[in-house]
């Protein structure tokens, strides 16, 4: 009797679950201003916390904003310009870096960032792919004296696909960050 009612019972086909992903719970957008001692100022999340960049190539200023609850980072560099030529080539530099990531990128758009009464030009890059391993850079200028670099990079291996909706969060937190973006006159000391 338990043999017939089991064979009775199974007269569908089996259909897996497709693959899931975890849920990724965003929070609220909900910035704090970033304003020390630094030749520069910008709002950024709460949820990011600003740490001192500590690789054996740092330089003053250097800062990484880390996204805790993303395993992401955006790696910040400052540069003095001393002359046009200096300016020529951290523009050239970040150009070679974003380009690194052709190979892996199915497109990098980039667009320009003009901020004329605040003097912050720059170029925004927003690299697609599934395996690239920065989805988004920048730069920023007062073409004059001074230069910043931001890079987007998670502590995972990439997967962009999977990793797209906290992709598109953290740009428009980094859009925010470039739109509040001013520059600062340090005191020597």
């Amino acid at each position: 009797m338990l043999l017939v009612s089991a064979l009775c019972s199974c007269n569908s086909d089996f259909t897996p679950k497709p693959r899931g992903y975890y849920r990724i719970d965003l929070p609220e957008k909900i910035y704090r201003k970033f304003d020390t001692n630094f030749p520069y100022t910008f709002e950024y999340p709460v949820y990011a916390k600003i740490v001192a960049d500590t690789s054996r190539m740092t330089e003053p200023y250097w800062i990484n904003i880390v996204y805790v609850p993303f395993h992401a980072q955006l790696h910040f560099s400052y540069k003095v310009v001393n002359d046009k030529e200096h300016l020529q080539q951290y523009l050239e530099d970040s150009r070679t870096l974003v380009n690194k990531h052709i190979p892996k990128a199915n497109a990098i758009q980039q667009r320009e960032f003009i901020d004329t009464a605040r003097r912050v030009y720059g170029l925004v890059y927003d690299i697609k792919g599934s395996d690239a391993a920065s989805t988004f850079q920048f730069y920023l200028t007062d073409s004059v004296a001074k230069f910043v670099r931001g890079a987007l990079y998670f502590n995972l291996v990439p997967n962009n696909d999977s990793l797209q909706p906290v992709i598109g969060f953290l740009k428009e937190d980094i859009e925010h960050m470039i739109a509040t973006f001013r520059w600062k006159d340090v005191k020597k000391k």
